[in-house]
């Protein structure tokens, strides 16, 4: 079992949409939290299967940092 970092944003429409981050182009969107987690580990365990080739996800979450400018 692996760990994935996720980037979760809410769009305009209230839509929760989050991003994996080390594995290009895999993302979903839900409305609640909790269909949003499943949702995306559907979308990882997919996106594993049709990617033949080994796929190296070394990232060390840091934070996250807001600004006002």
């Amino acid at each position: 079992m692996a760990k994935y970092t996720l980037i979760i944003e809410k769009d305009e429409d209230g839509w929760l949409v989050s991003e994996v981050l080390g594995l290009p182009g895999c993302h979903t969107q839900a409305k609640t939290m909790n269909e949003l987690i499943e949702r995306t580990k559907e979308a990882i365990q997919a996106y594993l299967e049709t990617n033949s080739s080994k796929i190296d996800v070394f990232q060390q979450f840091v934070g996250v940092q807001q600004i006002e400018v």
